[in-house]
């Protein structure tokens, strides 16, 4: 006599919640159309030519190349410990800080002048990614490695603790003012298209954002270390059991999304010309975003989210009619909307119930 109210009570909760379902689907879509006839409207008002929205496309195509490398090292940390490592745009920064020290050494030893200039490029890259990643194993070690087994907030509250941290200790022993990157003649100019200008520091951007990706995707699909990292994000326990190195494998983790970040903060010196205490705050909320857009713990999601993300913040502006500062708005209103009608992200998340 029990079972049929309870087979009608979750028949309609089950239809209650297609439903829902399905209005925030038809929300989403008239949003979507109202956002589609703005820009129309914007575009045939304001009578851009085809060029102008090429050159926004190229840009927006560069910052993603930028937030994609940071957004990588979240979606990494993620995966194997189900947390947000909010220090992780500090990680990208004292990497640029690194860098550009590198590029004032590889200077000094004349490794930016003619044929030698490719090498002093790549010192001041290597010096990035290696003082990142250090610093993202010293943050593992002391941050959150003693805290593994508390409650989700601590390590939370630790992140945004080391972020603090690593910013103004930088202001502290550098100073306020601008560390300006010298560009060397082989990456000073760009690719011209007509009216269209590509810059090679955004195009090297844009192809190792590429490269790097497919890297990691090899190395966590195809090695040795990569079935460790697997195992660990799924039971660290029976993982321990079968022989894998736990905190050694979590410490690999935050060496490789460090690295990774280290070099998104050197090519984003070469290509803004500066870098300073607080410049990796902001692209550090962004490339967050875009792993949530993305979809968290997966890895080509968060290359496509950083890329639309990009994109997004760049041709937003212009194509709604709104000031170029209004930029954050839309990239986290984009944020929004997408955690309210596609929660698990655009290409859903990679994350596993067990977790170390």
């Amino acid at each position: 006599m029990t079972v049929v109210p309870q087979e009608h009570g979750w028949r309609a909760q089950r239809s209650n919640a297609l439903a829902l379902h399905l209005l925030a689907r038809a929300i989403g879509l008239l949003i979507v159309i109202a956002i589609l006839a703005r820009a129309v409207s914007v575009s045939l008002s304001e009578n851009y030519p085809l060029t102008f929205w090429v050159s926004q496309l190229v840009n927006g195509l560069v910052l993603g190349g930028v937030y994609a490398l940071v957004a990588l090292g979240y979606t990494l940390v993620y995966g194997i410990l189900l947390m947000i490592n909010f220090a992780h745009g500090e990680v990208m920064m004292v990497g640029g800080v690194a860098g550009f020290f590198g590029l004032q050494i590889a200077s000094s030893l004349g490794w930016l002048d003619g044929s030698a200039a490719a090498l002093g490029l790549l010192f001041a890259l290597l010096a990035g990614m290696g003082v990142a990643a250090l610093t993202g194993l010293t943050l593992e070690r002391v941050a959150y490695r003693p805290l593994r087994g508390a409650p989700r907030l601590v390590p939370l509250i630790s992140a945004i603790g080391a972020s603090l941290f690593l910013q103004y200790s930088v202001l502290l022993i550098f100073g306020v003012r601008p560390m300006v990157y010298q560009r060397p003649a082989l990456i000073a100019d760009g690719l011209r298209a007509g009216p269209v200008f590509v810059p090679y520091t955004g195009l090297i951007i844009f192809v190792t954002s590429l490269l790097l990706m497919g890297m990691l995707v090899a190395i966590v699909q195809y090695t040795r270390l990569g079935r460790a990292m697997r195992a660990v994000a799924t039971d660290k326990e029976a993982a321990a059991l079968m022989g894998v190195d736990v905190n050694q494998i979590i410490a690999l983790t935050f060496l490789l999304g460090s690295a990774l970040a280290g070099a998104a903060g050197v090519m984003l010196g070469f290509h803004n010309s500066v870098i300073k205490f607080n410049s990796g705050f902001i692209p550090g909320l962004k490339a967050f975003t875009a792993a949530v857009l993305g979809g968290i713990g997966n890895i080509p999601g968060a290359m496509v989210g950083a890329l639309l993300l990009g994109v997004a913040e760049s041709i937003g502006p212009s194509a709604l009619g709104i000031p170029a500062e209004y930029r954050d708005i839309i990239a986290f209103s984009v944020l929004v909307l997408v955690l309210i009608f596609r929660p698990a992200g655009l290409l859903g998340e990679v994350v596993v119930e067990k977790r170390a």
